[in-house]
């Protein structure tokens, strides 16, 4: 957790108790081509009325761990505790799906997710993993969670990318998951 994040988001008037509700737009440059993020991160509520951006600096993920918990069993429905974490990083790749006007297959959804458990302060090519990456350094920012935690959350998701995959080049994954995140 990182309180000056947590401070300066409340002052911005975003929720930060509900992390799950929160939002990393995408951001682009002159040229209309979508931009990696780094330290600094757009964030903004979901709620309709309350749309300003705020632009924070996050931590690396690696310094954001806190303590030593260990995660419940996730190989079925992850605990309502949780479900903001996964709320807000599939949240983030429904959006870049839906800007982007076609969503990534179950395969790369799986790869992505998977790198970001094993190299969650890595670099990588995909411009969506740099949303994913802000998005969990986000929730981690303003919740605890051990190393142990966060790489169980990464890896539900990743196997959620697996299970609806049914064959090379399927979208599933989107079709019946992420794309429930845009009909609101």
């Amino acid at each position: 957790m990182d309180p000056n994040v947590v401070e300066e988001l409340k002052r911005a008037g975003l929720r930060v108790e509900e992390p799950g509700l929160l939002r990393i737009p995408l951001k682009f440059d002159s040229r209309h081509r979508l931009q990696s993020l780094d330290e600094a991160v757009p964030v903004l509520d979901s709620k309709p009325h309350k749309r300003e951006v705020v632009i924070v600096r996050l931590k690396p993920i690696s310094q954001l761990w806190t303590g030593a918990a260990v995660p419940p069993d996730m190989s079925r429905e992850p605990p309502p505790e949780y479900q903001p974490f996964f709320m807000l990083l599939e949240w983030t790749a429904a959006d870049y799906a839906s800007v982007v006007g076609k969503p990534e297959p179950d395969t790369e959804y799986e790869r992505l997710y998977r790198q970001l458990r094993r190299r969650p302060d890595g670099q990588e090519a995909h411009p969506l993993f740099s949303y994913l990456r802000a998005a969990a350094r986000l929730y981690l920012s303003l919740t605890d969670v051990s190393r142990a935690e966060f790489e169980a959350m990464a890896h539900r998701l990743s196997q959620s990318a697996r299970h609806f995959s049914t064959h090379v080049g399927s979208t599933n994954y989107h079709r019946l998951v992420l794309s429930l995140f845009l009909e609101d």
